[in-house]
């Protein structure tokens, strides 16, 4: 208050009652609690907050000085050759680390690594189901670089929560994943080994505290099936990164990243393993619109935005064309120069944690933390994440979240829809090489699956 006096002390300041004084006449007739809103999962969001004096209950993202985080690419393309060349692209043009998605055979991620050079350039898999081999397959291309940095993001059970089903019981997924993830460990130091994911939950339309609640739920599991394979507790969360979802709600975003690192620093310390968790941030599928694409590019950068401010280590953004087919150049150069803009021209990494002190910020991580704490107690006490999903708990909780959350107002759609056709253009797609199978011996595991929906794609029909 002193302050402002002094920058400008022909401004009396503004208090609270000046400011509902104001809000009444403005009002009219209508309650002060007309302004009250609330998210899906009925965590309230009020008008006005004061600032917080709460003091930040996880330990924050370590600044770096040089890169406030890092830019990841994914390549979803079929072709490895065609693969290879974005990745180096993106790369060259200011992308610290890389995902190869789909592939998981030692050819074709030779070829889809090509010239990649292992020890500067993270490089992540996503392989689903095949996670085991693409994991193997990617030992095979990086076996002369101990000291890759490499990111398996071994995660069955987001893959068995999406499909439904489990090609052979998701419980031997998850212990053939940790078999082979403590045998690599011991040769990549660096490595990354389990993403635990609660992206899964977001583009199903469930909530956020639900997501953050899976994926802390997931992480647990993969410790446990880490220690099982032979790693101590501390190796076993040093070793899982949390994957959560970004998308142009940044405030909700700021919260939600933030709120998970609450969530598993008091299971890590619970646990005797660092408090420190590992973020990855991906931009959300769900917000994303094939009528009036250009407009995605508001979204995704938004998103961009809300992970970096809410201290996610890695950000990896999708692009503009996403819910139409594989992006071209242009459209994988945007999004990738979006994250360039926040880091060096909008300075958004110079501030650790620039969220700190929000009334708002604070209560809603808070809020949502609190509430992602009891949806895990829930789910453990259902016996853990895999009985959680196939008894249809997790599966009821996404629902009621959709419900929840009635028409959305969507610029490019349901607001301010074009006058004219606005073409974009996609890159023609095409079928992976020969895969190996990703079934184990056993029936199959089964549950309500947790199906992606694209939050526009009721109206861009109407349209």
């Amino acid at each position: 208050m002193a302050d402002t006096l002094l920058i400008d002390p022909g401004f009396p300041p503004a208090d609270e009652a000046a400011w509902r004084a104001l809000v009444s006449k403005t009002l009219g007739d209508k309650p002060f609690e007309s302004l009250m809103k609330a998210t899906v999962e009925g965590l309230p969001i009020s008008p006005l907050y004061a600032a917080s004096e709460r003091a930040a209950g996880f330990p924050p993202r370590p600044f770096e000085a040089g890169r406030a985080w890092d830019v990841r690419t994914l390549s979803a393309h079929p072709d490895p050759a065609r693969a290879n060349a974005e990745l180096l692209a993106d790369l060259q043009g200011g992308a610290a680390s890389v995902i190869v998605q789909g592939h998981a055979t030692p050819d074709a991620l030779a070829r889809a690594l090509k010239d990649v050079i292992l020890e500067l350039a993270p490089t992540g898999l996503d392989a689903g189901f095949r996670g085991p081999q693409a994991a193997q397959a990617l030992h095979t291309v990086a076996r002369s670089s101990p000291g890759a940095k490499l990111d398996l993001n071994l995660d069955p059970i987001s893959a068995f929560a999406g499909s439904g089903a489990s090609p052979g019981p998701v419980a031997a997924h998850l212990a053939a994943a940790a078999t082979v993830a403590a045998d690599l460990a011991q040769t990549y130091p660096q490595a990354s080994l389990f993403q635990a994911s609660g992206r899964v939950v977001h583009e199903a339309g469930g909530g956020e505290a639900l997501e953050v609640a899976f994926a802390a739920a997931a992480a647990i599991a993969y410790a446990r099936a880490l220690v099982g394979a032979g790693l101590t507790i501390a190796e076993a969360f040093a070793r899982v990164t949390l994957g959560l979802s970004a998308d142009a709600d940044y405030f909700v975003g700021i919260a939600k990243v933030r709120a998970a690192r609450v969530v598993f620093a008091r299971i890590a310390t619970a646990s005797g393993a660092d408090p420190l968790a590992r973020i990855e941030a991906r931009s959300s599928r769900r917000m994303l619109t094939a009528q009036d694409a250009w407009t995605n590019m508001i979204r995704l950068t938004v998103a961009g935005f809300g992970a970096a401010v809410g201290g996610a280590d890695a950000v990896v953004l999708g692009t503009y064309s996403d819910a139409l087919g594989l992006p071209t150049t242009l459209a994988r150069r945007q999004s990738r120069n979006a994250q360039l803009v926040l880091m060096e021209e909008a300075h958004i990494g110079k501030v650790t944690d620039p969220a700190a002190g929000s009334g708002y910020i604070e209560t809603l991580t808070d809020q949502i933390a609190r509430a992602a704490w009891t949806r895990l107690q829930a789910i453990e006490a259902a016996g853990g994440l895999v009985s959680a999903l196939t008894s249809g708990l997790i599966a009821r909780d996404v629902a009621a979240a959709v419900a929840a959350r009635g028409e959305p107002k969507i610029v490019g759609v349901t607001a301010f829809p074009p006058t004219s056709p606005a073409p974009v253009e996609v890159e023609p797609g095409g079928a992976f090489p020969d895969q190996p199978s990703p079934r184990l011996p056993g029936e199959d595991s089964v549950c309500p699956p947790l199906k992606p929906i694209r939050l526009s794609e009721a109206y861009e029909v109407a349209a």
